[in-house]
C-alpha cells in the first residue's frame, strides 16, 4: 500500500489505520473463535444424543447448522468491517459451514494462544528493562535474555502473520473470492484472451496467405497462360476455345477470391445481417444445413462477427472431416446471451484444441464468451458458443 500511495498526503495515516483495523479484527477473531468453541460444546451436549439417533438426526443437524450459519455470518461481518473484504452472494452447503467454523475455531484459538505468548513476552521485556535500569542484571545475562527474547518475538510475529493468512484463506474458500481476487483473476483472463486473439489473428493471416498463394495465385497463373496461348495461336476456333476457358477460369478465380475475402470478414454482415450471412454459409456447404434463427432486434457488431465465424468454421470442419449427412445450426438470444449451437451427425472425434477450434475459442473469449466442443468418438459433434450481448 505504501508503494501505491507514495507521495499522497495522509497515505501513511491510512496505512496505519488499516494495520490497526486488521489487528483489531484479528483480536476479535480470537473472541469469535472462543464463541464458536462454546457453541460446539453446548451443541454437542444438547444435541449429541439426537445426532446419534437416526430418527432425530436430520432435525438435530438442521439446528446445529442453523447456529453455525449465524456464527459464519458474524465472521463475514468481521472480515468485511476490519479487513475490507467484499464477498459475492454465496450459500454454502451444511458440510461446508461446519467445516469452515471448525477450521475458524482451531485457527482463532491458536491465534489467541500466540497473542497471549506475545503479551507475556512483552511483560518479561518490561521486567528486563526494569532490571537493567536498577543495574541488577549482568551483561552476560542481559545478552542471553535479549537473544532469546528476539528469537521468540520473531517466532510469535511469524506465527501471527501465518494465522492471519490462514484466516483469510478460510474466508476465501467459504465465502468466495473477494474483490481483489476477482480483479486479479479478471486481469489474468484478459491477458490470456489477448494472447489467444493474437494467435488467432496470426493463424488467420497465415491461412489467408496460404489460400492466396496456393489457390488464387495458381489460378491467376493458369489464366495468364491461357490468355497467352490465345494470343499466340493463329487458329480462330482454337483462340475462341482458349478465351472461353480463360473466361471460366476468371469466374472461378473471382469466386475463390470472394471466398478468401469472406474468411477475413463477411461483408454480408454489414449489408444483410447475420441471418442472411448464415444462410449464405448454408448455401455454400456441400451437405444439407438447416438454420434455426430466433433472434429479434439488432446484435452488437463483435457478437455478430463472432457468431458468424463460429458457424462458418464449424460447418466447414463438419463438411471436410466428419462425414456428416446433415448439420443443424441454431442461434437464439435469451437473457442477454446469444447462444450459437452447431450439431452434425458425423463420426465425431474432433480435437477441441485443434487449430481452427482453438482460434474460435480465442475469438469468443475476446468478447467474454465461452466455447464448448462435445465430440465423442462415433459422434455427434456439437459446438456451442455463448456470447454476451451487453
Amino acid at each position: 500500500m505504501s508503494e501505491v500511495s507514495a507521495g499522497v498526503p495522509g497515505a501513511s495515516g491510512r496505512g496505519r489505520a488499516g494495520r490497526l483495523s486488521a489487528a483489531a479484527g484479528t483480536l476479535l477473531g480470537c473472541a469469535t473463535a472462543f464463541a464458536g468453541l462454546v457453541y460446539f460444546a453446548a451443541a454437542g451436549a444438547l444435541l449429541g444424543a439426537f445426532l446419534l439417533w437416526p430418527r432425530t438426526r436430520v432435525s438435530a443437524r438442521r439446528l446445529l447448522v442453523a447456529g453455525a450459519r449465524r456464527l459464519a455470518e458474524v465472521e463475514r461481518w468481521r472480515r468485511s468491517v476490519f479487513f475490507g473484504d467484499r464477498f459475492p452472494a454465496h450459500r454454502a452447503s451444511d458440510q461446508q459451514v461446519l467445516r469452515y467454523l471448525a477450521g475458524r475455531v482451531s485457527s482463532g484459538l491458536l491465534c489467541a494462544v500466540v497473542t497471549a505468548l506475545l503479551g507475556f513476552g512483552l511483560v518479561l521485556a518490561g521486567l528486563l528493562a526494569v532490571g537493567v535500569a536498577r543495574a541488577t542484571l549482568g551483561w552476560g545475562e542481559l545478552l542471553t535474555q535479549a537473544v532469546l527474547g528476539s528469537v521468540l518475538l520473531f517466532l510469535n510475529v511469524q506465527g501471527l502473520f501465518s494465522l492471519a493468512a490462514l484466516d483469510a484463506r478460510l474466508a476465501r474458500e467459504y465465502f468466495g473470492p473477494g474483490e481483489r481476487e476477482l480483479l486479479r483473476r479478471r486481469i489474468g483472463e484478459l491477458a490470456a484472451s489477448r494472447a489467444a486473439v493474437v494467435r488467432a489473428v496470426d493463424r488467420e493471416r497465415r491461412r489467408v496467405e496460404r489460400d492466396l498463394h496456393d489457390g488464387v495465385q495458381q489460378r491467376l497463373v493458369a489464366l495468364a497462360m491461357l490468355l497467352g496461348r490465345a494470343r499466340r495461336t493463329r487458329d480462330a476456333g482454337r483462340a475462341d476455345a482458349l478465351l472461353a476457358q480463360a473466361h471460366r477460369e476468371a469466374g472461378e478465380v473471382l469466386a475463390e477470391l470472394r471466398e478468401v475475402a469472406w474468411r477475413v470478414y463477411p461483408t454480408a454482415l454489414d449489408s444483410v445481417g447475420l441471418r442472411e450471412a448464415l444462410g449464405g454459409v448454408a448455401e455454400r456447404c456441400p451437405i444439407p444445413v438447416r438454420v434455426a434463427y430466433e433472434v429479434s432486434g439488432e446484435l452488437p457488431s463483435p457478437v455478430e462477427t463472432a457468431a458468424y465465424f463460429v458457424v462458418s468454421e464449424s460447418v466447414n470442419n463438419a463438411a471436410k472431416h466428419s462425414g456428416a449427412e446433415g448439420i443443424v445450426v441454431s442461434v437464439a438470444r435469451r437473457d442477454g446471451v446469444l447462444t450459437v449451437r452447431v450439431r452434425d451427425d458425423g463420426c465425431g472425434g474432433a480435437d477441441p484444441d485443434g487449430g481452427g477450434l482453438a482460434g474460435l475459442r480465442g475469438r469468443v473469449a475476446a468478447i467474454d464468451g465461452m466455447l464448448d466442443v462435445h465430440s465423442p468418438a462415433g459422434g455427434p459433434t456439437t459446438v456451442t458458443a455463448e456470447l454476451p450481448c451487453a
